[in-house]
């Protein structure tokens, strides 16, 4: 059997890691060998549609036997024999940082998250996250406007997106980045999946940043399985009325260091940068918006009172005195000009 054939057999056979495949490969002298061994080769033609689908794509196998497989993963108990990649497969080999959080993230939440992960592009550092929307997509996005690198770990096949509404972002992560998955062609995102992304993800990164998320949260796991690698886990406070600062806050008493910016999370790494190069100017094609004309009196009382969690107009009425009509008008004003964000239930919230 040749090598990239044996790839596909491996990826496919239960049970096998990184580990146990370097180690039979020592003996064997090759992964052909190795899969011969292993007594349960997936069916042929399976086979023949992952190599078909791989030839289409431009998709790549990284065995654990190749120097493209990031060292870091190799070093965790649980890492996949193979990866699946679409993209660079060498961007596997950069330094990253793992970012998570909360799907159902607020705006500024997913603020933070594309500064954060902009600046630590800037600095040379490759954002990996899940795909996933709320914290993940404005992870990667952050990455994107900074022109840096950005790799998305997935919980199915790479011959699908998901979710959907991702699609454009994939594309574009594969063209500055990376796609990876253990999951072969085919595999849909199931439940079951998610933790193994999950650990996988944590796995290739030097740390793991949380950004916003509830008690019990799957990014909480991914934290789990960076403090079982021996990796640095960062987190980022927040509002104690916000519900998704809650796991952040949870992770901080744990142990986990407090994030309030980039070069916090770059000295965790042991990397060091002045504010100045990591401010690095706006990013390339970018336009610096003109200087915003004043806030009036009361939309500046209105901004004091609305604070960064999601709250309602009658609660702003309460808190300014202001009639609800002019809170709604005002409101308008200030999201047209960058200042806030509107949330599911009326709620608006406000953006740094």
């Amino acid at each position: 059997m040749d090598e990239r054939r044996a790839c596909a057999a491996l990826a496919r056979t239960p049970g096998l890691t990184a580990r146990k495949v370097r180690a039979a490969a020592a003996c064997a002298g090759g992964l052909g060998e190795v899969a011969a061994r292993c007594g349960m080769e997936p069916p042929r033609a399976l086979i023949d549609t992952d190599l078909r689908w791989l030839d289409r794509s431009g998709g790549a196998l990284v065995p654990c036997t190749s120097p493209l497989y990031p060292s870091l993963l190799a070093e965790t108990a649980a890492a996949p024999p193979v990866l699946y990649v679409l993209g660079d497969p060498s961007v596997l080999a950069a330094r990253q940082i793992a970012m998570v959080g909360a799907r159902s993230a607020t705006a500024a939440g997913r603020d933070i998250a594309r500064e954060l992960a902009a600046t630590l592009a800037r600095a040379g550092i490759a954002v990996t996250s899940g795909l996933a929307v709320g914290i993940d997509g404005a992870s990667h996005e952050g990455a994107l406007a900074a022109e840096g690198v950005t790799i998305a770990v997935c919980a199915h096949g790479l011959d699908q997106v998901y979710p959907r509404e991702h699609a454009e972002l994939a594309r574009r992560i594969c063209a500055r980045g990376a796609l990876v998955s253990r999951f072969p062609p085919g595999a849909p995102p199931r439940r079951r999946h998610f933790p193994a992304r999950n650990r996988l993800l944590s796995g290739l990164a030097l740390a793991t940043l949380v950004v916003e998320a509830a008690r019990g949260s799957g990014s909480l796991i991914t934290a789990h399985y960076a403090a079982q690698h021996g990796r640095p886990v960062l987190a980022v406070p927040g509002s104690i009325r916000n519900p998704l600062a809650a796991g952040c806050h949870e992770l901080i008493r744990r142990g986990a260091r407090l994030v309030e910016s980039a070069s916090d999370a770059l000295r965790e790494l042991g990397i060091s940068f002045s504010d100045q190069e990591l401010a690095g100017g706006a990013p390339a094609g970018s336009v610096r918006p003109a200087e915003a004309p004043p806030l009036d009196k009361d939309s500046e009382i209105l901004l004091d009172a609305l604070g960064f969690e999601p709250v309602s107009i009658s609660a702003l009425a309460e808190r300014t005195g202001l009639a609800s009509g002019c809170i709604a008008s005002m409101l308008l004003i200030l999201e047209l000009r960058g200042r806030v964000a509107l949330h599911p239930g009326g709620r608006y919230c406000r953006l740094s």
